[in-house]
């Protein structure tokens, strides 16, 4: 029988190294409330980015909610231009502040939000402009950024899938009002759970910072209604160590996602993700998209065969936002035809960096013998 494989696999630091580090957390009897490791991570993330600030969250959804929330936007400023082709967080994250998602479509190329057709779905109602970065691809910012000013809009981005990334040598943490992460268990880089937000904005800082911890702003006063949504210990300390690492970890997975390319290029009906000049990329997923009519086998049929051989792909992501259950007759998803095409067609493969080659070789063993059939 064929050996499970899973689509990702936490990375890890050798046991012993957050054993040590953890010792102290024994001694101190501090487990939250921004101790020495939360402080330490925040500093060593600043610097890892080359960032002006940084708030770290219990995870990334809290990060881009608060990040909403602590925007205090006009009255009547309330629809956000945003992406369907995102998971589930960035949408609940407009939502759950009772703002409304106006979902723009993606570009064919990268998957990111297409610029050219933002400013044609901002009103007086809009408020801010939610993009994407997807897979790792890097959205337009220098488009966002002319539109934001131009109409007077706050840029959040939804950077989930940029750890480590570089656009024109700039981390992906620097763009925008806020540049939020998330650092789950599934992620690059991660902290069992947490997230981050990147800003320059300081009083925007002092915001997060009081939203995270329930509106308290001094040992007797409370002069606003917030969340729990701070980081503990344990997370920061797997923080630490997983920092120490994240740059191998990144290079492992470029091996594996190179010999996929070797594999899966030029093939007819497939598409595959392949960065420009500009990125420096983390290799945090390794999407194809298939064209059935091309290829001879749907999206749909290639999952099947896979998990037959108990190899767990995801369609990621499917569905779109826009068609979710919860939202049901709210959204025209034929509205963005190009992030619903993609989404049916989709399947992100196995990618860590301890996957072995061999497996490598053997999915795509199994994707190509399906064509035509």
């Amino acid at each position: 029988m064929s050996k499970n494989i899973l689509v990702t696999q936490s990375s890890m630091p050798p046991l012993d190294e957050y054993v040590d580090l953890i010792k102290d957390i024994w001694q101190s009897r501090w487990l939250t409330n921004m101790g020495k490791f939360h402080k330490e991570f925040q500093a060593q993330l600043k610097e890892y980015f080359n960032a002006e600030n940084v708030e770290l969250f219990t995870n990334g959804h809290m990060a881009l909610e608060l990040a909403l929330q602590a925007m205090n936007f006009q009255r009547g400023r309330t629809e956000v231009i945003t992406t369907p082709f995102t998971f589930a967080s960035t949408t609940h994250a407009i939502v759950r502040n009772n703002l409304t998602p106006v979902f723009c479509d993606i570009n064919s190329n990268d998957y990111t939000i297409d610029v050219n057709k933002i400013e044609s779905l901002i009103t007086d109602r809009t408020c801010a402009i939610m993009p994407v970065h997807v897979y790792g691809n890097v959205c337009n910012v220098e488009e966002i950024d002319r539109l934001a000013k131009k109409y007077d809009l706050k840029v959040i981005y939804d950077a989930a899938h940029t750890f480590g990334v570089k656009y024109k040598g700039v981390s992906t943490a620097n763009f925008g009002d806020v540049s939020c992460f998330s650092f789950h268990a599934t992620k690059v880089f991660h902290t069992i759970e947490g997230g981050a937000a990147f800003f320059k904005n300081e009083n925007l800082g002092r915001k997060l910072y009081h939203l995270k911890n329930f509106g308290i702003t001094g040992p007797e006063t409370v002069d606003g209604i917030g969340a729990n949504a701070k980081m503990n210990e344990f997370c920061a300390a797997m923080g630490i160590c997983n920092l120490r690492h994240v740059d191998e970890e990144i290079a492992k997975r470029k091996i594996v996602y190179d010999r996929y390319i070797e594999n899966l290029s030029d093939v007819d009906g497939l598409k595959l993700n392949k960065f420009t000049n500009d990125i420096k990329p983390n290799y945090a997923y390794f999407p194809v998209v298939f064209d059935e009519k091309v290829f001879g086998a749907s999206r749909n049929e290639i999952f099947d065969r896979l998990a037959e051989n108990q190899i767990k792909v995801r369609k990621y992501f499917y569905p779109l936002t826009n068609s979710f259950e919860c939202f049901h007759g709210m959204f025209d998803v034929s509205k963005t035809p190009v992030a619903l095409h993609i989404s049916n067609r989709v399947l992100t493969l196995p990618l860590y960096g301890e996957l072995a080659l061999d497996d490598v070789d053997r999915i795509c063993e199994i994707i190509l013998n399906c064509r035509g059939k």
